[in-house]
């Protein structure tokens, strides 16, 4: 029999702790920091209710409708049609992702343990760049953090939904939130935190064109998580009870006062440092080489909130990874247990052998492996890219079309309102925006992300 989750809250917080992820609180400030602050903040949070949320309303209605995984659904939504390879595509791209994002997953145990024995203490600006390069590339300490973080994520999955995914998304989320607002706290309290708490709340509209607004679209298409199958899988195991649209909203409601928050952590701390983040001093190095030194200098004269606050804020990173790749995770362990019939315990226990081979490679791309490229990109380099700029801005195309074009309307109208139980406005709105707005506007991004817009 197949499982569903148990409780309205228990669906929320796991399609949240999908979505939730370090898109959150990585990348979600490198955007704002390069795009203008709080003028790109507004955008994209006009971009996550215009675009984000009609299109995971859609893998919604995909997901539970067809009470089947991802790849499942479209083949029995559209059966003997070629939108089953709309659901292979949505497996495929999980898989790739979680391959790759075990990665920096495992890095953050390797920092949050460097936090826990105080080895930030007393380091300058100069060490940080040194100790984040001497890791990624040592052969087999990363490698050990990625099978340990996997280990964690096998766990969760080989429980089930009801007794593993539902049960530690009650766990996870709420200590994810409550250490989200001591830092929130701890950041806005600091001595010159006002130039960055100024830098999130003052728009500069000046600084708006039209590839900041495509940014804000593609952040908001990353951060919902979008296009990887986790929600349209996670759906799949929604009672009929669930209300879609109000489990949508709480979704994007959720992601995005985590990803507010994260700014109002970093951009405070930053500036009590003496960092300017908005000067285009951010990249891919933020959390490993960037935050740290931050986090010494903030707190200079005060060493031990220094060390508690290096070691919260690793423990928050390494929530919001795990309850991404928990979700990642179950995409690839449902496909194979449904299509397959493979038990759930032999599912996973494929899926976390073979993540850790291929995590592995992308790992070993930092040293061993550097000089090894495709197309002029490390292996870890090609994965994120593929993904980023192909495998999810054309899943989202193709699953806003499949609900606006494909899907009879009588279905749609019946999964948002439980068949008449609820009252849910705006349909005809949704399915033009699933119809116009949101494949051009998707289309939009993917030609920018290529350089091609």
């Amino acid at each position: 029999m197949r499982e569903n989750f148990g409780s309205k809250i228990g669906a929320v917080l796991a399609a949240a702790g999908s979505a939730v992820g370090l898109g959150n609180i990585w990348r979600f400030p490198i955007e704002t920091g390069r795009n203008g602050g709080a003028a790109f903040i507004l955008i994209y949070i006009g971009c996550i209710f215009l675009i984000g949320l009609p299109v995971m309303l859609s893998e919604f209605v995909i997901g539970r409708s067809s009470q089947a995984n991802t790849a499942g659904a479209y083949r029995k939504l559209a059966p003997g049609t070629q939108w089953k390879w709309v659901g292979r595509l949505g497996v495929f791209t999980g898989f790739v992702i979680m391959s790759y994002y075990v990665v920096v997953a495992g890095w953050t145990i390797q920092y949050a343990w460097l936090a826990l024995t105080n080895q930030f203490a007393g380091k300058t600006a100069e060490d940080f760049p040194v100790i984040f390069s001497q890791f990624a590339s040592n052969p087999w300490q990363p490698i050990v953090c990625l099978v340990i973080f996997v280990w964690l994520t096998h766990y969760v999955v080989v429980k089930g939904v009801t007794r593993g995914i539902e049960r530690w998304s009650k766990v996870l989320m709420p200590m994810l939130f409550i250490l989200v607002m001591g830092l929130v706290i701890g950041a806005v309290s600091m001595p010159g935190a006002k130039a960055g708490i100024s830098f999130l709340l003052q728009p500069d509209f000046s600084k708006v064109n039209g590839g900041v607004v495509l940014n804000a679209m593609g952040q908001a298409f990353y951060s919902l998580s979008l296009g990887m199958g986790c929600l349209c899988t996670y759906a799949s195991y929604f009672n009929r009870q669930t209300s879609l649209a109000r489990t949508a909203l709480n979704v994007c409601v959720i992601d995005t006062l985590i990803a507010l928050m994260a700014g109002f952590i970093i951009f405070p701390a930053a500036s009590a440092a003496g960092y300017h983040l908005q000067s285009g001093d951010i990249g891919a190095s933020l959390l490993f080489i960037t935050l740290p030194n931050v986090f010494q200098q903030a707190f200079a004269h005060l060493p031990l909130l220094s060390y508690v606050f290096s070691l919260l804020f690793y423990l928050l990173v390494i929530l919001a990874a795990l309850t991404s790749t928990i979700s990642l995770h179950e995409v690839v362990t449902s496909y194979m247990t449904e299509e397959f019939g493979f038990r759930r315990s032999r599912a996973a226990l494929v899926e976390t052998v073979t993540c850790m081979l291929l995590g592995c490679i992308c790992s070993l791309s930092f040293g061993p492996l550097q000089n090894h490229k495709l197309a002029g990109m490390t292996i870890f380099d090609l994965f994120d890219w593929t993904s980023s700029n192909l495998l999810l801005p054309i899943g989202g195309m193709f699953i806003s079309i499949f609900v606006g074009w494909y899907l009879k309307r009588e279905l749609v109208k019946g999964e948002l309102t439980n068949n008449g139980t609820l009252r849910v406005r705006g349909l005809r709105v949704l399915i033009f925006i699933l119809r116009f707005v949101a494949p051009l506007a998707i289309l939009g991004i993917f030609l920018n992300q290529l350089h091609l817009f």
